[in-house]
């Protein structure tokens, strides 16, 4: 059961192979972190998956969350593995113990949490939203504020949310019209509407936490006049007791295509007037705060797309593994040939080839950030830290992005390898790909993911992210190239490579010098290289550690899976990085065809 879900073997070379998670707990921070307690912190979490939250998954789909009179009930077997991810300590893996958190490295947290989100990652967006506004109060909040919420929070007994968008103010988060006004004794009166809010009510937890974006009475307009606040479903009192409920009121719910059992709220803040927010942080710097938020959502959105991945490619290959249909191409013309189980047929297997690549290759990168980001946590060295932290801004919107469209890419192949009933709501392929569709839309639509890569990302600090993220690659390409095996897609990969550098400059002169309008239309496709680009780099790191361990004399069990990670560059090289190379040619062609196109062109008239 648990194989459903993730590929145990998979994670282990993740973890101790490619990025040697073990070398963190020579650090003083992660010292207790040795290979046995993170061996026993995954499986603990893929024990807490299969058992508790797996079952959870029919339940959210089908009975989903239902509305009546300004409440929400969650289905009845969620309360149960609420239960057990709070017993359990789930909710804060990397925050500071002071505060009820873990400490663990960010590495192992992100891994523990992919086996939870792919049991049911619907279920588990309370935890990450919860966790996320916990955050934030224990970034910029005051020892006030911390003592009030974040014990409460990280250890599930409140819950959280993100209140940003507005009826007219979605990506546009600037043009929000909720307003604060001081009250005088530090408290603001809040007024104003938010829609799409994930988490934001339910029958789990007594009381919800909410980060609200407003704009106090007289600040500037734009993004340069927006506040964070602290607005509790319920008031907290100074003593940390429960007070009256404020005046922030859940209007409705969203029906949606997929994530039935996450609500999707409509919350009205001081329709009666009576709406108290706290003030987090600085005023006028709301939106410097919420980008630590959303940030690290964007992570984990890549995540949640990765999560319905795995779980769709597991649940593919082993239907494919034990349908049987048809005759083995070989023996067609064999009137007496037995049918077999459908793996064996060639498109199948161009199908599993596909998905087994993405799901491994963007654990890879997905698990990579989770390094860097523990990297800036070990190192004393002040340029070491603006590195990473750098490669790390330039691979978010990648990680978002080109993650959930790729993830969603495996979740169609999954229906198709199930065939007729892969469209069916018995089977589970059917719901992870509704569920994963929402991850390419929400925290930031892809397409404007795409324009933070090149628009922001891309002249960042000079150019120096995608220099230093090449430069990961070249050192990559070079080890690689040292070994037989893998030495020819080295040899591709610096071609790509090469190539993605002269289309960056591109990019960068036609907004500067060219048309602006004309580059902006071909980010999308920028972006998808790059993502193409950093699969490769990934699956060429895990096929060199492959082709060095069977040189080494690997364990026979270890032989098949550490073939399948040379196959799966081979693969990748002869069959896949064509497509990139023509997709740099598109760019670089300098067509601006979509956006000359008269609007009446399109036609529906």
């Amino acid at each position: 059961m648990a194989q459903i879900l993730a590929d145990r073997r998979d994670i282990d070379f993740v973890l101790h192979e490619q990025l040697k998670v073990e070398s963190l707990a020579k650090h003083a921070r992660f010292s207790e972190f040795n290979r046995k307690a993170v061996d026993m912190i995954i499986s603990e979490a893929r024990n807490l998956a299969v058992k508790e939250i797996l079952p959870t998954q029919v339940d959210g789909d089908r009975i989903g969350v239902h509305f009546d009179n300004g409440k929400v009930t969650v289905p009845e077997s969620f309360h149960k593995a609420w239960k057990a991810v709070r017993d359990g300590e789930w909710l804060a893996m990397i925050e500071d113990p002071e505060w009820g958190g873990q400490g663990m490295p960010r590495l192992v947290a992100s891994v523990a949490a992919s086996y939870l989100m792919s049991a049911n990652f619907a279920f588990m967006m309370y935890a990450g939203l919860t966790h996320g506004a916990g955050e934030l109060i224990e970034t910029f909040g005051t020892d006030k504020l911390k003592k009030l919420f974040l014990k409460k929070m990280f250890s599930g007994e409140w819950t959280g949310t993100m209140l940003l968008t507005e009826p007219e103010a979605g990506s546009d988060v600037g043009a929000l019209t909720t307003s604060a006004k001081p009250n005088g004794d530090g408290t603001y009166s809040i007024t104003g509407n938010k829609i799409f809010v994930s988490g934001g009510e339910h029958d789990m937890a007594p009381n919800i936490i909410h980060p609200v974006l407003a704009r106090i009475e007289g600040a500037p307009a734009g993004t340069a006049g927006i506040s964070l606040f602290i607005v509790p479903k319920i008031w907290v009192n100074d003593d940390g007791s429960l007070g009256e409920p404020n005046d922030a009121v859940c209007t409705g719910i969203e029906e949606k295509m997929g994530i039935h059992g996450s609500t999707t709220a409509s919350i009205a803040l001081g329709s009666k007037g009576k709406c108290r927010g706290l003030l987090l942080g600085e005023a006028n710097k709301g939106m410097r705060a919420m980008f630590l938020l959303m940030n690290n959502a964007r992570l984990m959105v890549g995540d949640q797309a990765l999560s319905c991945a795995s779980a769709s490619y597991m649940h593919s290959l082993n239907y494919a593994r034990t349908r049987v249909q048809g005759r083995n191409l070989n023996q067609m013309m064999a009137r007496n040939a037995p049918a077999v189980p459908i793996i064996q047929h060639p498109d199948v297997r161009r199908m599993l080839m596909i998905m087994k690549i993405y799901v491994e290759s963007l654990r890879s990168l997905s698990a990579y950030v989770a390094f860097c980001f523990d990297g800036i946590e070990t190192t004393a060295d002040p340029e070491e830290k603006a590195r990473l932290q750098g490669i790390i801004d330039f691979l978010i919107p990648i990680q978002k992005a080109y993650t959930s469209e790729r993830a969603f890419d495996v979740c169609s192949l999954g229906v198709q390898v199930y065939g007729g009933y892969g469209y069916i709501r018995e089977y589970p392929v059917e719901q992870l790909l509704r569920d994963c569709r929402i991850t390419s839309i929400y925290e930031g639509t892809n397409g404007i993911q795409a324009m933070d890569l090149f628009a922001r990302k891309l002249g960042q600090n000079g150019g120096r992210p995608i220099i230093d993220l090449g430069d990961e690659i070249r050192r990559a390409i070079g080890a690689a190239a040292d070994v037989e095996r893998t030495a020819p897609m080295a040899e591709k990969m610096e071609q790509v490579l090469l190539r993605l550098e002269e289309v960056a400059r591109h990019m960068g002169m036609t907004a500067m010098y060219g048309n602006l309008m004309t580059a902006a239309a071909h980010a999308h496709p920028f972006l998808e290289v790059c993502g193409d680009v950093v699969v490769g780099w990934m699956l060429m790191w895990r096929a060199r550690v492959a082709a060095e361990a069977l040189a080494a004399g690997s364990k026979e069990k270890d032989a098949a899976y550490y073939e399948g990670q040379l196959k799966n560059a081979e693969f990748y090289t002869q069959i896949m990085l064509p497509v990139t190379m023509g997709r740099i040619e598109a760019i670089l062609s300098g067509s601006s065809v979509a956006v000359d196109i008269p609007e009446d062109a399109f036609g529906g008239k």
